[in-house]
């Protein structure tokens, strides 16, 4: 039985900035469907370029770019069903707001489609609940919070009901409870069928979220599943990245035989207490 499309892919691609040396080069890359993607890499190493390439902001220089096994193309039609099928939200959400209020703001994507008034209402409700965030419909975007911004930023987004949700970062600033919040909410955006890519510096974090994890490299984008991508030193070494907390953890289990070459290690120091206690986890 053949693997399924990915949603998608970029083969064989390379990209570099104006007067800029190469940032990417022969990549291939691709996001399957339904598999939240953790993306790893050191400050520099294209994770930023990578991301607008895949949400159309940027063209290859060399390779393509595919939606659903089918080359994507930069004119206006093509555009549209990119960014109906993947949003990019940036790690500055001042970067991406603009407009008065949150609602009009959350608006703007929906519209700029084209859609009937009630369909775009009705788009900006199911983002705005989807975000926790409904009661802010009418709160001007200068007096929101940071993370509420944030969220701000993600439910324009969502509005867009894409299939590909792209998060630079999305966790960065904000305090432990604005994390879990917003981690419990993505985990909704994939329950209603979101697939979901962060960008993260947070081993920890990826660890515990994602189901896949792609690191990218000098050598390229290596991509499985995390607990085995994140396993592998030698990649972590070269994406400028640690070991992360869980997997040091398993390892010192295993050594001591507290935990079978077969068995999950914990991702969380939660788990860690739970097996701890001999109370099975989810993992």
């Amino acid at each position: 039985m053949s693997e399924p499309v990915p949603l998608v892919a970029l083969r064989g691609a390379s990209f570099a900035y104006e007067d800029g040396p190469t940032v990417l080069d022969g990549l291939d890359f691709e996001v399957r469907e339904g598999r939240a993607l953790a993306l790893l890499g050191r400050n520099g190493s294209g994770k930023t370029t990578l991301m607008r390439l895949l949400s159309g902001g940027l063209q290859p220089r060399t390779g393509q770019l595919t939606v659903e096994g089918v080359p994507a193309t930069y004119d206006r039609k093509g555009l549209t069903r990119l960014r109906t099928t993947v949003q990019l939200v940036v790690q500055d959400p001042d970067d991406q707001l603009f407009a008065a209020s949150v609602e009009q703001d959350v608006s703007f994507g929906p519209l700029n489609l084209g859609l009937p008034h009630p369909e775009v209402r009705a788009r900006v409700a199911e983002a705005l609940t989807a975000l926790d965030i409904a009661a802010l419909a009418d709160r001007p975007t200068h007096l929101l919070s940071y993370g509420q911004r944030k969220r701000t930023a993600i439910a324009g987004a969502v509005a867009m009901r894409p299939r590909v949700l792209i998060l630079d970062e999305p966790t960065a600033g904000l305090d432990p409870d604005g994390q879990e919040r917003l981690l419990t909410t993505l985990g909704g955006l994939r329950e209603s069928g979101t697939t979901v890519v962060m960008a993260t510096h947070d081993v920890d974090l990826a660890l515990r979220w994602a189901d896949d994890a792609a690191l990218l490299t000098p050598s390229g984008a290596h991509t499985g599943p995390a607990a085995t991508a994140l396993s592998r030193t030698d990649l972590l070494r070269q994406a400028g990245l640690r070991l992360p907390w869980g997997v040091a953890t398993a390892g010192l289990l295993r050594a001591r035989g507290m935990l079978t070459d077969t068995e999950p290690g914990p991702r969380t120091p939660d788990e860690l207490a739970a097996l701890a206690a001999g109370v099975p986890t989810d993992g």
